[in-house]
C-alpha cells in the first residue's frame, strides 16, 4: 500500500494510522524540512506523512493552550471568588442571616420603568434573577455555569426553574432605592426553593415577594437529573427554613387551556437576544408572551398584582410559540363590580404611597370580587402543541388618582 498523507485519509482516523505500510525505500525518504507555525524549522528524516501528523499534534496542543489562556482570562475578568465573601462593594451586596442569605441594594433606573415611572414587571423579574446569581457568586460555590456549583459543573448539570410565583403589592418608582433579600431552602429530595423579598429602603415596606422551585437538568442530554450527593453537600448548609410567601397561592396545578381559549396570539418566535447562557429562552420572555395575549384595553385599566408560572419544557431558538389566555371570571361582571367599588368609596380616606392607592378593598388578595385572574398557556406551535409554560395572572384595578398636595 502506498504511503498516504494525513490530509488524504481525514483527521477522523487515529494519528497512528498515518504511518501506513510501504516499501522500505518509500519509508526511508530524504530529510524533509518541517515548518510548523510557532516552531522553528527543523530537519527530520521522516516521510511527508509523519511530518503532517506532527503538525496536527502541534496544532492541537496550541489550540488547547489557547483555550486554556481564554478560560483563565475569562475567570480573571469575572473575578469569581473561591471562598465565601461577606461584603461586595461593587454589587452593593452583603451576606445576612448568619452568612447564608444575601441582601443587595439597587436603585431603580430610568430604563427599568414604564410610562408611569414605575418599575416594569420585566425589571422586577430581572432583579430577582440577578440577585440570585450574585448570592451564588458571593457564596464561593459558583462554577463556570449559569449559577451552577462546582459539583454541578463536574456532573454536567444546570439549574432549571419548574415553578415560580411573584406577588407585587406596590411597584417601585424611578430613582427609588430598594433592598432585595434572597435565600434558598430544600424542596423535596432533589429540588431547591429560592425566595425573595423586595423592600423600600426608605420605608422598610415590602413591595414584592417571590418564591420558586428549581431542579437539575443534564446539560448534554437535556433530561432532568437527581441531585448528586456531592452537590447536596455543597448547597444544603445554605438552606433556611422560612418562606417569603407563607401560604403560596394556587397550590393546585393550573388547568390546561385548549383552542376554546378566549384570546390567542400565534407565531411568536424567539430572537437571538431572548436566549440566556444555557441557550434556551429566558424566563422573563415567557411572561411577555403570556401578557401579549391579553387585550390592550384590559391592560390599560388593570395592574398586575401576581403571577404563577409552571414550566413544562424549555423553549429553543427554532421554536414557534402560541400564547393562549382565558379569563377565570365573567369580565363584564368584574368590571361592573370594580366600577361600583371605586365610585362608592370615600376618596378622602384613600391613602397614597408612591403614587399608588392604599384603598383597602382593592389591595392584593384572592377575593374574586376585587381581583381578576386569567389562565395562560404557552405551547409550541408545532410538535403536536407541546406545553412550554402554564400560567396564572392576578390583576387589580389601576387607580389613576392625583397625588395629594
Amino acid at each position: 500500500m502506498s504511503t498516504l498523507s494525513c490530509q488524504a485519509i481525514s483527521l477522523r482516523l487515529p494519528l497512528a494510522r498515518c504511518e501506513l505500510e510501504g516499501s522500505k525505500q518509500q519509508r526511508q525518504m530524504s530529510s524533509t524540512s518541517v515548518k510548523v507555525k510557532g516552531v522553528k524549522s527543523a530537519t527530520s528524516p521522516t516521510s511527508s506523512s509523519s511530518s503532517s501528523c506532527g503538525a496536527v499534534r502541534v496544532d492541537r496542543e496550541q489550540q488547547q493552550q489557547q483555550q486554556g489562556v481564554a478560560v483563565a482570562e475569562e475567570e480573571k475578568r469575572q473575578n469569581i471568588p473561591r471562598e465565601k465573601k461577606w461584603v461586595d462593594r461593587h454589587r452593593q451586596g452583603m451576606m445576612i442571616e448568619n452568612g447564608v442569605a444575601y441582601r443587595q441594594t439597587v436603585v431603580v433606573r430610568s430604563y427599568e420603568v414604564g410610562p408611569d415611572k414605575t418599575a416594569t414587571l420585566d425589571s422586577i423579574l430581572n432583579l430577582l434573577q440577578e440577585t440570585a446569581l450574585n448570592h451564588v457568586w458571593m457564596s464561593g460555590l459558583l462554577g463556570n455555569g449559569f449559577g451552577a456549583t462546582h459539583g454541578m459543573v463536574r456532573n454536567n448539570l444546570i439549574w432549571v426553574v419548574s415553578r415560580m410565583q411573584v406577588q407585587v403589592d406596590h411597584y417601585p418608582i424611578w430613582g427609588e432605592v430598594l433592598d432585595i433579600e434572597t435565600w434558598v431552602g430544600a424542596s423535596g429530595k432533589n429540588g431547591m426553593r429560592r425566595d425573595w423579598l423586595i423592600r423600600s429602603q426608605a420605608t422598610g415596606q415590602v413591595f414584592a415577594r417571590a418564591t420558586s422551585t428549581w431542579v437539575m437538568m443534564n446539560e448534554k442530554t437535556r433530561r432532568l437529573s437527581k441531585m448528586p450527593e456531592e452537590v447536596r453537600q455543597e448547597i444544603s448548609p445554605w438552606f433556611i427554613h422560612k418562606q417569603a410567601i407563607p401560604v403560596p397561592l394556587h397550590d393546585a396545578k393550573i388547568l390546561k387551556l385548549d383552542t376554546t381559549a378566549k384570546y390567542r396570539n400565534t407565531d411568536l418566535k424567539p430572537r437571538r437576544s431572548d436566549l440566556d447562557m444555557n441557550h434556551h429562552v429566558n424566563n422573563v420572555k415567557y411572561v411577555n408572551w403570556m401578557l401579549e395575549a391579553i387585550p390592550d384595553q384590559f391592560l390599560e385599566s388593570r395592574q398586575l398584582s401576581g403571577i404563577i408560572l409552571e414550566y413544562r419544557r424549555e423553549c429553543g431558538r427554532s421554536d414557534t410559540v402560541e400564547s393562549l389566555c382565558h379569563p377565570d371570571q365573567d369580565e363584564d361582571e368584574i368590571n361592573l363590580h370594580l366600577h361600583n367599588a371605586f365610585n362608592g368609596s370615600n376618596n378622602n380616606n384613600i391613602g397614597i404611597l408612591n403614587g399608588f392607592s392604599l384603598l383597602p378593598s382593592l389591595d392584593l388578595d384572592l377575593d374574586l370580587d376585587t381581583t381578576t385572574t386569567y389562565t395562560h398557556l404557552l405551547r409550541a406551535h408545532k410538535l403536536g402543541g407541546e406545553e412550554i409554560v402554564r400560567g396564572k395572572t392576578m390583576w387589580k384595578k389601576r387607580l389613576h388618582l392625583p397625588l395629594s398636595h
